[in-house]
């Protein structure tokens, strides 16, 4: 005999069954693109932008200056020049790039043809420190001068136009996610460099701006907004009282340059105020060597920028980006570079991966943040010894900052695959495969430069082996390359793939002027657009 049959339960509700609607802008950012927060605010969110992208102002010219000759004072003024630059390069993106609320600063990915040029030859034998430093960026100078024409040529002449028009939701994914992933040898490596200081600060800003908005309920904008000041005022000033009581006192050098909260240097070495200027160092020398290796740098960093251009996009709730709007940022990027190298920041620019993910934290994505915190750079570049003092904030505080920040922007690209079927083969083979070679060949890559004190590619050509070792050591650029081509040659019936891939999704963006959000937010400022028919 059958048991008797269980009485009927409630109706399940209807959205327990729905799956999470596709939005095509970002909900829950309290200022998008064209809504600014008020003036004080306004400010206060500019001077946490600045104090992000000092970590990678200081830690650039750190590295490298040493190596060219220089010395304490020769690394303040490449970090004046670089944060000066910096300034000038993020208003022209604001005001007549992408219009995207974007930091433009120093790139980590210029650093491999930048020290293959201080390692030159014909540098070796020069004695004199001071020289060696003058002679080396002066060589650097013109590499970036030179290279700059590149993303000039691709930007202005739209051929990353076409490029992106091609450019489908799930071939965004590895750009903008290994942009950001790529970058985590910055990470917890430098905030381990002092536990003690780092792992604090790691818990006080995921505490401050995850847990007490939901607990206090009112006021959260504070913490949601600033729980990075919050955090490296807290930190910083336990840092100076660890200093003064003497914890780092008997410590190895090493240990006390990242600990200590007055080894820096930089307030001594700065100047009250100073003026960077071009050709500051002397007019620049080309070699051509130099110059591919530079052009390979470039390249990637353009990889790199979309990435974090797509990701900024998304934190400002704003439409996916036209094609045109991309070649038109990349053509100012391109002027960026070459505005670095006649300044001679040592360095060129992208777009800052940790100042999008700010936006995300914030989730205040205006572009009115982003200029003023353009006019912060400028103030404290040309007023030495203030931006001095900011810039001595320990290493370890700001690698913390960057294990959420560069979270938030490799979470945006993995966002974009809500376009895409992930039941479909096809969408997981290009999403695993490009995701893990972006990480597995960049990786071999530096292996074997550790091991062997040179690339894989190890021929009698120095321009030839810097092109190939600079390319293939960047994730986002492996990755979105390998991305790219697979979903572009991998077509399984064209319909069905043109849906598992999201293309349907991003349709209507391709052209500028076929919905009205694109030109509300991305048009050209003082009716500019005529200027500019073919973009």
């Amino acid at each position: 005999m059958a048991p008797p049959a269980k009485p009927p339960g409630p109706p399940a509700k209807l959205d327990e069954f729905v799956p999470h609607p596709v939005k095509e802008q970002l909900p829950g950012i309290d200022f998008c693109l064209a809504s600014p927060p008020p003036w004080a605010e306004a400010i206060v969110l500019g001077f946490q932008h600045y104090l992000v992208m000092l970590g990678t102002t200081v830690l650039i010219p750190t590295i490298l200056v040493p190596q060219m000759g220089g010395g304490a004072e020769e690394k303040a003024r490449v970090i004046q020049t670089l944060l000066f630059v910096a300034g000038i390069n993020t208003l022209l993106q604001a005001y007549f790039g992408t219009r995207l609320p974007a930091v433009i600063g120093g790139s980590f990915t210029y650093l491999l043809p930048t020290i293959s040029i201080i390692l030159s030859r014909r540098f070796v034998y020069i004695i004199d420190p001071y020289e060696r430093f003058v002679q080396t960026m002066r060589a650097i100078q013109g590499a970036l001068i030179a290279a700059s024409s590149f993303q000039i040529i691709v930007g202005f002449l739209g051929i990353w136009r076409i490029v992106m028009r091609f450019l489908s939701p799930l071939a965004a994914v590895p750009f903008v996610t290994l942009a950001a992933l790529g970058l985590f040898y910055i990470g917890f490596p430098n905030l381990a460099r002092c536990v003690e200081v780092g792992l604090p600060a790691l818990v006080l800003l995921i505490f401050f701006s995850q847990y007490v908005p939901h607990a206090i309920g009112r006021r959260r904008a504070i913490f949601d907004r600033f729980a990075v000041l919050i955090t490296v005022a807290i930190v910083w000033a336990y840092a100076y009282i660890l200093t003064v009581a003497g914890a780092y006192k008997h410590r190895p050098p090493q240990t006390q340059f990242s600990c200590r909260a007055d080894r820096s240097g930089l307030f001594r070495a700065s100047k009250w105020i100073k003026v960077p200027y071009p050709f500051q160092w002397g007019g620049p020398t080309f070699d051509a060597g130099d110059v591919f290796a530079m052009m390979a740098a470039s390249f990637a960093s353009l990889i790199e920028s979309t990435g974090t251009l797509i990701a900024v996009s998304r934190f400002a709730s704003a439409t996916p980006i036209p094609p045109a709007i991309f070649s038109r940022g990349i053509g100012w990027q391109g002027i960026g570079i070459l505005l670095d190298g006649m300044f001679g920041t040592a360095n060129g620019s992208a777009a800052s991966v940790e100042n999008a993910g700010l936006l995300g934290l914030t989730r205040v994505g205006s572009r009115r943040v982003i200029q003023i915190a353009a006019c912060f750079m400028l103030f404290f570049s040309i007023l030495g010894k203030f931006g001095a003092i900011l810039a001595s904030i320990p290493l370890p505080i700001v690698a913390a900052l960057y294990c959420v920040l560069f979270a938030y922007a490799a979470s945006a690209g993995l966002g974009f695959l809500q376009f895409c079927n992930l039941n479909s083969l096809r969408t997981k083979f290009i999403l695993g495969f490009s995701l893990f070679m972006g990480l597995s060949v960049p990786e071999y890559f530096k292996e074997y430069e550790i091991l062997a004190g040179y690339g894989p590619v190890h021929t009698r050509s120095r321009a030839f082996n810097d092109v190939v070792n600079v390319i293939f050591s960047s994730p986002a650029t492996v990755a979105a390359i390998i991305a790219y081509f697979l979903d572009f040659t991998l077509l399984r019936g064209e319909a069905s793939t043109r849906r598992d891939r999201g293309w349907h999704w991003w349709e209507k963006f391709r052209s500028y002027r076929t919905d009205p959000r694109s030109e509300e937010f991305y048009s050209l400022p003082y009716n500019l657009n005529k200027f500019f028919p073919s973009l």
